[in-house]
């Protein structure tokens, strides 16, 4: 595996070591100039991934007079936003939190609609802008690879019907239906939604890049916030001074002054094939390009490529002092770990090549709850904490803040996830315990589910409590 990977990077792009997307990127990764001098701005964003991008879009959207500028430590999309899964999925973490509280259930509804219309509202922008980010909205499919998860996902689906949404939303769909989605080698019956698009998050990145320029905004890269005060971003080669600064930095957040603990980097790690032949494709399936994954606590996450590739993602780990790694070995262990995840999935990959391997970093916040804020008198905002399911949030997020920034009556400014900025994570060598603890422990209970036996109920509970708290 390493030698074909090894190979085939090599030979791409200069920019194949940070993920399949940079690799088969058209053109070279857009690398802006970098701020050379003190500005004064209306708004100045920090961060050029899928945040910072989309609420730039919508602020010069609803007023092309604004002088925005995006300030950003590598080049747009070098972080999540370019390395991610590709799935704009219409869901959320922390939801199932939000509709249990009567408080906030009707606003937490309206918040799950809103991520569905994300899903959409990024196919809408891309054809209007004429970006193409191979954007397939063919749905996710949940499988149920266990009895364990079979039971999980039939009360899932349950509990979306008690919350009122229908079979158009969420549907429960037999063994049989849903092999005929996606044929993994255990295929107990699925939860599909419609609510999620397959995109090439890079291309989606260029894109909006591209368009926001065209509209005005300055992008400045290799230019790192090194502080942020009241209106006020220092960097390097200048002092940028504005009416709002806006927080768009989720994993790297930890990097400025003033700004630690408040997410923490969690690595995730990937891996994609050689282009498949129609016959393996036939024995896979995934013919509208749905993106699919199963229940396991450790999250996997697949989707078809416009070239007919599987890309292939699991969770990989947290390094101790909130440390993120950008590059990696094809060597790896953990891509042998990914790579055999996907095998058990599909035999029929047994022998395929893999030819990129990659990894990144998603933020987390302490409550597990991703979320939008402003504080005029601050002169901040703020979204993140999307534990990787940022590609549609994102969307959301920029249209928020546009709104919220510019004090539109809208009904996204008071959803449920509008709230306080992060709460701080524990000082290490806590922190690094409790995600190492929490991690070995979803792998022992993802592996008793997995061999068809049902895991214990009281260290279900124990996991849960250890991530509500």
């Amino acid at each position: 595996m390493s030698r074909a990977v090894a190979g085939a990077q090599a030979s791409e792009s200069e920019n194949a070591h940070l993920s399949f997307w940079h690799a088969t990127c058209a053109g070279p990764a857009r690398v802006t100039p970098s701020l050379a001098e003190d500005i004064d701005v209306d708004v100045a964003i920090v961060g050029a991934g899928f945040t910072g991008l989309w609420t730039a879009y919508y602020l010069k959207s609803l007023d092309p007079s604004l002088s925005v500028c995006v300030l950003e430590a590598n080049f747009p999309g070098f972080g999540a936003s370019g390395r991610n899964g590709g799935w704009a999925v219409g869901e959320m973490a922390g939801m199932a939190t939000r509709f249990a509280d009567p408080t906030l259930r009707d606003s937490a509804i309206r918040l799950q609609r809103a991520l569905f219309d994300a899903v959409s509202e990024i196919g809408r922008v891309s054809e209007k802008e004429n970006i193409d980010c191979h954007y397939a909205k063919g749905g996710t499919i949940n499988v149920a690879t266990s009895p364990a998860f079979e039971k999980q996902l039939q009360a899932e689906a349950e509990h979306w019907a008690s919350l009122g949404f229908g079979e158009a939303d969420f549907r429960w769909l037999p063994a049989e239906e849903s092999s005929r989605v996606v044929r993994t080698r255990e295929n107990l019956g699925g939860l599909f939604s419609p609510h999620c698009a397959a995109i090439h998050p890079q291309r989606l990145v260029s894109g909006l890049v591209t368009s926001v320029e065209r509209m005005g905004v300055r992008i400045y890269s290799d230019t790192p916030a090194t502080s942020i005060e009241a209106g006020r971003v220092s960097t390097p080669g200048g002092t940028v001074k504005a009416g709002m600064v806006v927080g768009a930095t989720e994993a790297y957040t930890d990097s400025i002054a003033g700004r630690k603990r408040r997410i923490l980097p969690f690595h995730s790690m990937m891996i994609a094939t050689e282009p498949l032949s129609e016959a393996i494709w036939h024995e896979i399936g995934l013919n509208e390009r749905e993106t699919f994954g199963d229940p396991r606590r450790m999250v996997i996450y697949g989707q078809r490529t416009l070239d007919g590739r599987l890309a292939f993602g699991a969770r990989g780990g947290y390094f101790f002092g909130s440390a993120i790694h950008s590059r990696f070995s094809p060597t790896d262990v953990a891509f042998e770990h990914v790579r055999q995840c996907l095998e058990n999935l599909f035999p029929v990959l047994s022998s395929v090549e893999v030819t990129h391997c990659w990894g990144g970093a998603l933020g987390i916040p302490r409550n597990w709850r991703p979320v939008v804020g402003i504080d005029r008198g601050a002169r901040f905002s703020w979204a993140g904490g999307y534990v990787g399911e940022g590609v549609a949030a994102t969307n959301l997020a920029g249209q928020t803040l546009a709104d919220l920034i510019l004090e539109t009556d809208s009904p996204l400014v008071d959803l449920a996830w509008v709230g306080p900025a992060f709460k701080r994570w524990e000082p290490e060598p806590l922190r690094w315990l409790g995600v190492a603890g929490l991690g070995f422990l979803g792998e022992r209970l993802d592996a008793i589910d997995l061999a068809g036996r049902t895991s214990p109920r009281l260290l279900n509970w124990l996991h849960d409590w250890m991530i509500k708290k």
